[in-house]
């Protein structure tokens, strides 16, 4: 994969939508090319759509054996149609972006309707699933809308990170969340 080719995928990414994680062990020149004696090993956010069935699988695999939806291994893989060959390469490699994110402390960006209650809302749905809010910083509000910087500390989340983002999206007068970042 070039370099134009990743700066492609990943503005494609930040598109929005469904994402999971990737883990990509390309050969990478410090100078951005490619070489097969200096290795490089990172991580991509991908979106879903895009991912490899053989990988979509994997990940569904490994959540249902988390879940005890399959007993085993062989009981899971053969419900998703899917080799154990290909689940054990992948398996160590690719998982859900709330794992991603656990024990990490994630800053959101939302866009708020200056309303009456709108951020206690928001800080309110965090801290009911146990949520550790770290910082926050609100701009001015300009023609009714305003900017939310909101870090948050993941490791006590009662419930994963996809989960709280879904549950803030709902709440009234939330107009656009980001993942701006985590650390």
């Amino acid at each position: 994969m070039k370099h134009a080719d990743i700066q492609r995928l990943l503005e494609f990414a930040a598109g929005g939508g469904s994402f999971q994680f990737a883990g990509m062990n390309q050969p990478i020149y410090e100078d951005g090319g490619y070489s097969m004696s200096k290795k490089k090993s990172g991580f991509f956010l991908v979106r879903e759509e895009i991912l490899p069935e053989a990988i979509k699988k994997t990940i569904r695999v490994k959540e249902m054996l988390k879940r005890g939806d399959a007993r085993t291994i062989n009981e899971a893989v053969e419900r998703m149609n899917l080799s154990r060959s290909a689940y054990y390469k992948y398996k160590d490699y690719v998982f859900p972006f709330y794992e991603a994110s656990k024990n990490k402390i994630v800053t959101l960006t939302l866009l708020l309707e200056h309303k009456k209650g709108v951020l206690s809302s928001v800080l309110n749905t965090i801290s009911s699933d146990s949520g550790s809010v770290l910082t926050i910083n609100q701009g001015i509000p300009l023609q009714g809308m305003a900017n939310v910087t909101i870090s948050i500390e993941t490791a006590t989340l009662s419930i994963d990170l996809e989960a709280l983002l879904d549950k803030l999206r709902l709440v009234d007068g939330v107009k656009r969340l980001e993942v701006l970042g985590q650390a």
